[in-house]
């Protein structure tokens, strides 16, 4: 008797065990574990060629192995997930974005929450974009301490989130709500003042308006501010608008561009003067920000508001608001042989680096025809239009991987390779064929561990759990 209550006693044991244990796709985020993931078209973020028949393996949430299937080694018990048919590529990553401001259809400051924030990290992570920095109009006393609390204990359904502390004139920064968290500064004291108290909340950049539409800072005070971050460890990106400030700000060694030359019109965007000035600083990247200008290359209706995933996580009101009945019926060919093609194409053969940066969530107030916030759907399209303009689907996915990690810093993103995050996104078709095929998400890994975008995607805004399908090919 008391050998059969041991026998059923331990079958219980195992039966309870193997009901605890998580499925397959999610093994791989438990401490210790390791899964091989084999089959799929792999893209490593390098612009190298795919790994076709591709097998990886992922343990303690990083990839310790990487090349084709029956070269890695795998280590005993490893689980195994079939990704035959799939393409996988590393997660997104979003270089200027503005969160926490917008609810449906309504930006406001009320609206920046520590839950907002969250909600706008779990849309970009739906759709697969694994770290974003939001550009520098973050309310300080919430966005610094919920980024350290993040930072502590990464959430398995949340994109990374760096911010930004922002600088301006009085009158020189973004459009309230925005405004009012931009600090002013209008000399050398005031930017001392502020960049101490950035370094001591360790933001991650500083952002500076120099737009010549608004209030310029006097060049001799962006200078110094641009020093006196070096001085500090900190980079500078700067919104800029007229061709002459950004020849200086290059000359001044600023770090990067949060916008293109082109959105001025005056002059022609790209010139020797400006080739020569990248040239000789060959590590400042620049943001196109196609997305403001969506209607100009996609028409009154852009095709992509029929796809599938934007339903998601958006309601029909947000999509419908996408609709500019005011485009010109010939902006698109307008668009494709006009300045910004053409400047993409001297900008890519002079070697500057692109990254990802949409300016999505900034830009727009409630006196300036405001459309919401589309966090995550407007990564995918920003990469659709840099096709347009003239970058090739890999190297446009090498900007809003490799690139854009390598900007902001983070050493362990941006690539699939060993010692990196597991960081990736399972696609059903391939980019590299069409690059709005990174809207085919099939599965997002962060560290690991699978997203549960099913639970996401009921929480998300009333968005549909619409089935995928092949989007149109433009």
């Amino acid at each position: 008797m008391r050998r059969m209550s041991i026998v059923i006693l331990s079958g219980l044991m195992l039966f309870v065990a193997a009901c605890a244990s998580p499925p397959a796709s999610q093994r791989s985020a438990a401490a210790g574990s390791a899964t091989l993931f084999e089959g799929a078209r792999l893209i490593t973020g390098d612009e190298a060629a795919p790994i076709e028949d591709s097998a990886f393996v992922v343990q303690d949430g990083k990839f310790i192995s990487v090349g084709r299937r029956g070269e890695v080694q795998v280590p005993e018990g490893a689980a195994r997930i079939d990704l035959t048919g799939k393409t996988v590529m590393p997660g997104i990553i979003e270089a200027h974005a503005h969160l926490g401001y917008w609810k449906g259809l309504t930006p406001s400051a009320e609206h920046f929450t520590r839950e907002n924030l969250l909600s706008d990290l779990q849309r970009l992570a739906y759709h697969g974009v694994t770290a974003v920095l939001s550009m520098g109009a973050d309310r300080r006393e919430i966005a610094w301490p919920f980024r350290d609390e993040l930072r502590a204990n990464p959430r398995p359904d949340a994109a990374m989130y760096l911010t930004a502390g922002g600088l301006a004139m009085p009158q020189g920064g973004p459009f309230s709500p925005l405004r009012e968290a931009v600090r002013v500064v209008t000399n050398e004291d005031k930017v001392r003042k502020e960049i101490q108290e950035l370094v001591a909340k360790k933001a991650d950049f500083i952002k500076v308006w120099q737009d010549s539409r608004r209030e310029l800072m006097p060049r001799p005070v962006i200078e110094f501010l641009i020093a006196e971050a070096h001085r500090n460890n900190l980079r500078v990106v700067a919104h800029t608008h007229a061709l002459s400030d950004f020849k200086h700000l290059l000359r001044s060694e600023l770090d990067a561009f949060a916008h293109p030359t082109w959105r001025q019109t005056d002059v022609e965007p790209v010139d020797d003067e400006l080739i020569a000035l990248f040239k000789a600083h060959p590590n400042v990247p620049v943001m196109v920000g196609f997305w403001t200008p969506r209607n100009e290359i996609y028409g009154a209706r852009p095709y992509w508001l029929d796809d599938p995933l934007l339903a998601e996580t958006f309601t029909h009101a947000e999509t419908t608001a996408l609709e500019n009945p005011k485009t010109p019926g010939g902006a698109p060919r307008t668009w494709a042989s006009g300045p910004v093609p053409r400047s993409m194409k001297r900008l890519k053969a002079a070697g500057v680096r692109f990254v990802l940066g949409t300016d999505m969530g900034g830009g727009l107030s409630l006196e300036h025809d405001p459309t919401p916030a589309y966090l995550g759907w407007s990564s995918h399209i920003e990469m659709e239009s840099m096709v347009k303009a003239g970058l090739t689907p890999r190297e446009v996915i090498t900007a809003a991987t490799r690139n854009s990690a390598r900007f902001l810093g983070l050493d362990q993103l941006g690539t699939v390779a060993a010692g990196k995050n597991a960081d990736f996104l399972v696609l059903d078709a391939n980019p590299l064929e069409n690059i709005a095929n990174t809207r085919r998400i099939s599965r997002v890994y962060l560290r690991g561990g699978e997203v549960d975008r099913a639970a996401l995607r009921t929480q998300l805004n009333g968005g549909s759990a619409a089935a995928t399908r092949p989007p149109t090919t433009h």
